[in-house]
């Protein structure tokens, strides 16, 4: 009997240790979590350090709050007084709202770079 009570306790606390493990998240300094419940946002973005979610039920997305140096492919293009130029760039951009990133943009990386190189195109044709 005492034995079925212990085998039934350590596979409690097993389960529980498994089920904690699965729920436990680690946020770095320079990230922020994002929740999605069911596939629904959740309001609060969480900071830096330990946070617990509900396993199975969210998703914790972890994005970089960190300045990320983005270079630009090399563009030509022709300016207003039928120059043909070859420019390349450098962006450096930072996530500003963490929630926004992840719902709003499907890459926000690959955006970035797109709306730069569209950018930089339309600055070369405007230029003398």
């Amino acid at each position: 009997m005492v034995e079925e009570l212990v085998t039934a306790g350590v596979a409690l606390a097993s389960a529980g240790a498994v089920g904690l493990m699965s729920a436990a998240r680690v946020v770095k300094q320079y990230e922020r979590g994002v929740v999605l419940r069911l596939g629904r946002l959740r309001p609060q973005v969480r900071g830096p350090g330990l946070t617990l979610i509900v396993p199975f039920v969210d998703r914790l997305h972890k994005v970089n709050l960190q300045i990320v140096t983005m270079p630009i492919p090399a563009q030509e293009g022709i300016t207003r007084d039928n120059v043909t130029v070859r420019v390349d760039a450098v962006v450096y951009f930072k996530v500003v709202d963490a929630s926004a990133a992840l719902v709003n943009v499907e890459d926000y990386r690959f955006a970035v770079s797109q709306m730069a190189q569209t950018s930089l195109r339309s600055i070369i044709g405007k230029s003398d």
